[in-house]
């Protein structure tokens, strides 16, 4: 699903408008009605209960007005308060706003302190808060009247719900403009925002539907947004498998990861490859520490190479993993690898020469971080996978300047690389050399352990083994590694569980999955935050 700024939006809308023919006010009545059916699922039933929607003057408020409209037929208590005076509001919302008057919904003024002391009676009492104040065109500090309007909701305990977008957030940037509302839910209006579904704006948004009000298929195809929020539906999965087929039909992964001290992380990247379903793995491993990983591994095997003084890989086993890539269909490379200099050299020279497809991590993103354009060199495809400090040393900036704008980092890194970048962490991103951007929704803090990197590294590199295109790969294997701990933190709880419970937990996950993506199809409002069965 594409996600866009405040301004591809209202382009969208005037578009739908002025040149399709489709009446404002027809989708003023859209928003404000589905944004009800979503509210009447959400905490329904309604009847007797009190209801207080804060509008603002604008078409955010005039959506606002439809909602009371229908909450009023539902028999609840529901009271309307209008930030401005009724004569400064206009069109379309002036409308709805006279069709409720001669409704009967009681509407209060709220143009000074005076007036918003006097509501906080009834808001103390409400069962919901409709979020009407203010749009997504917002590009200011919420101020006076509207900030302590908000500071006053997020202080009382009803649930909120937010129409279009909770008030006080920036659309483009996910963060607070001075007092933002914390919703519940919200139900946006024709595409998600881009601030609506990375952190913090994620947080501030709870539960986000996105919903049809009209505007044709047509107009959104001719949008050029290359932002995407990953949804079931856009995932590709394996193809049903031939009853004749045999593990040489599903691919073969050479994996070189590990050394002395650091052997789970192989484990890892090869048990979780080999539960998403490939056929075959093998682990280029030290010589001298073979034997351990031949206890540790049942199904993959393991191919001892020739090591440098230190008991780590170097170009003295350069020739060796060469020839050992005959007949393999992806390496998956660093994963505990070390970072001392023979390594280094090693990782560059497989960088440049290796005719696999390669998926880079951990040691290996510290090898190529002092020189990226080693990265222009390579004879394939490149998915690198970089948590924020990695990627800070790979582009000489701070953490603090990646997390600040992790859409911009990963796509002018992909494409001034020409690689696929996996930039890891909450709402992981991920950039396509074409400059194509996908926002991944699945995951939970339950991940921040030790390993989930590596497993996330053998799930791509499996799914790369097996056939799937690099981009598709790295989308799928990001939103499958974060469904999985969904769905295991759900069973076992939030915090606590470990890398290999995810890599267990794979083959149902798969198999979930598949079942999902064909449901997805079927339901009128699904909300865009994963939830798992």
């Amino acid at each position: 699903m594409l996600v866009v700024t405040a301004e591809e939006m209202r382009i969208l809308d005037h578009r739908t408008i002025e040149e399709v023919g489709v009446p404002g006010a027809v989708l003023m009545e859209n928003a404000g009605r589905t944004a009800y059916q979503i509210a009447d699922r959400s905490f329904g039933p309604f009847r007797g209960r009190r209801i207080c929607v804060l509008a603002g003057r604008g078409n955010n408020g005039g959506d606002g007005f439809v909602l009371a409209r229908y909450f009023f037929e539902d028999d609840a208590q529901v009271q309307v308060f209008l930030f401005s005076s009724m004569d400064r509001v206009t069109g379309d919302a002036r409308v709805n706003l006279d069709i409720c008057r001669k409704m009967g919904v009681p509407i209060h003024e709220i143009l000074s302190e005076e007036d918003l002391a006097s509501s906080e009676t009834p808001w103390a009492l409400a069962y919901l808060f409709v979020d009407a104040l203010l749009g997504t065109g917002l590009s200011s500090e919420v101020r006076g009247l509207y900030g302590k309007a908000i500071q006053a909701m997020n202080r009382f305990p009803a649930k909120v719900l937010a129409v279009d977008i909770p008030s006080g957030l920036d659309s483009n940037r996910g963060v607070a403009l001075g007092a933002a509302v914390q919703a519940d839910v919200t139900v946006t209006f024709g595409l998600p925002k881009i601030g609506q579904v990375i952190y913090p704006g994620r947080a501030l948004t709870g539960t986000l539907y996105c919903v049809n009000i009209s505007i044709p298929r047509r107009l959104i195809s001719e949008l050029e947004v290359v932002r995407d929020l990953m949804t079931f539906e856009g995932i590709q999965l394996l193809e049903e498998r031939n009853p004749v087929s045999h593990k040489g039909n599903f691919g073969h992964l050479f994996v070189l990861a590990g050394s002395e001290g650091k052997t789970g992380a192989a484990d890892l990247v090869c048990r979780s490859a080999a539960h998403v379903g490939t056929g075959l793995v093998t682990l280029g491993i030290p010589r001298s520490i073979n034997p351990i990983m031949e206890m540790k591994l049942t199904e993959p095997m393991t191919e001892p190479l020739p090591e440098t003084a230190e008991r780590c890989l170097g170009l003295i086993s350069l020739k060796s993993i060469m020839g050992a890539m005959d007949r393999k269909t992806a390496l998956a490379l660093g994963p505990g690898i070390s970072t001392r200099p023979e390594t280094v050299d090693l990782v560059r020279e497989l960088v440049r020469s290796s005719p696999l497809p390669v998926v880079l991590d951990a040691d290996a993103l510290t090898a190529i971080s002092d020189d990226t354009s080693v990265l222009k060199q390579a004879r394939s495809p490149l998915i690198l996978t970089p948590h924020p400090g990695e990627m800070a040393r790979l582009t000489n900036l701070s953490t603090a300047e990646i997390q600040a704008d992790r859409l911009s980092a990963a796509r002018m890194f992909a494409q001034r690389h020409g690689v696929y970048l996996v930039l890891k962490g909450a709402r992981t991103v991920i950039a396509h050399p074409g400059g194509s951007l996908f926002i991944n929704p699945t995951g939970n803090p339950g991940l921040a352990t030790g390993g989930s990197g590596d497993v996330l590294t053998g799930i791509i590199a499996g799914l790369l083994a097996l056939g799937l295109r690099p981009g598709e790969a790295a989308k799928t294997g990001v939103f499958l590694h974060g469904w999985t701990a969904d769905r295991v933190a759900a069973r076992k709880g939030p915090v606590g569980y470990l890398a290999g419970d995810l890599c267990e937990a794979l083959p149902e996950s798969l198999a979930c999955l598949e079942s999902r993506k064909r449901a997805s199809g079927d339901a009128p409002f699904i909300p865009l935050v994963t939830t798992v069965p």
